[in-house]
């Protein structure tokens, strides 16, 4: 009986490199194998004019395509029981429209923290503020007017600093049940966990580690960035036509 290959570890030296000295460095690989590859590859060899599709495509076209509402729609039933199942689009033109929407969804989606902020309105003048008066505490939202309990277009950030002219749309960008920027306001805050009495400081994480105790407040205008850029993309996928 032959012996199974090892795959090794996912972070695992090349054994040249081992003790010689020299710096360690990591080692990629591939998510998607060949046999992956060569499924759609080959589906689409006829209409690619000579384009050669990768793995990377292949990767972001699975990101793209996981974030189709057609696909979510029409798979609820199996994603909420097993791993998702992957199909092949029936022309190259779309899977090629998925895969540069992958693109630029993971684009947003790893740059949360460095793409550019929202531009919001202040009801002060931000530059004339000190580092302590960027200390968060809770954000909350402003009071809303008639049967509307909050106006979310508008945030209190803190005594000092309220945000407004967020537009409610951006909103609509939800991760796990939540809005991403109801994330945001729920983490970038002070807390203290009940049993073991921990304090969780979003402004020591602010300070401490990125350098900037407007860290909070930034994140959150570059969410609101992130939201509505994920919002256009995902609503310009192609309807979902498979083979």
């Amino acid at each position: 009986m032959s012996q199974p290959i090892s795959q090794g570890d996912l972070f695992e030296q090349p054994k040249a490199s081992v003790n010689s000295g020299e710096p360690k460095k990591l080692v990629r690989r591939d998510a998607i194998t060949d046999d992956g590859l060569a499924h759609f590859a080959d589906y689409y060899a006829s209409q690619t004019n000579g384009q050669t599709i990768s793995k990377e495509d292949l990767f972001y076209y699975i990101y793209g395509l996981l974030h189709s509402e057609d696909y979510r729609t029409r798979y609820a039933d199996n994603l909420s029981k097993e791993l998702p199942r992957i199909p092949r689009v029936k022309t190259y033109a779309d899977f090629k429209h998925f895969s540069d929407a992958g693109r630029q969804l993971a684009h947003y989606h790893l740059n949360y923290e460095t793409v550019e902020a929202y531009p919001v309105s202040f009801n002060t003048n931000l530059d004339q503020l000190t580092d302590a008066d960027f200390y968060v505490t809770k954000m909350k939202f402003g009071k809303g007017k008639g049967d509307d309990r909050f106006d979310k277009t508008t945030v209190i950030y803190n005594h000092r600093i309220t945000l407004s002219g967020i537009p409610l749309e951006a909103y609509d960008y939800v991760v796990n049940g939540k809005a991403a920027l109801d994330w945001v306001m729920e983490r970038q805050s002070v807390k203290t966990d009940k049993d073991s009495g921990i304090v969780n400081d979003a402004n020591d994480w602010a300070i401490e580690t990125m350098g900037n105790a407007r860290y909070p407040l930034e994140l959150f205008q570059r969410v609101i960035t992130v939201s509505l850029e994920t919002l256009k993309i995902v609503r310009g996928l192609p309807k979902l036509d498979i083979e």
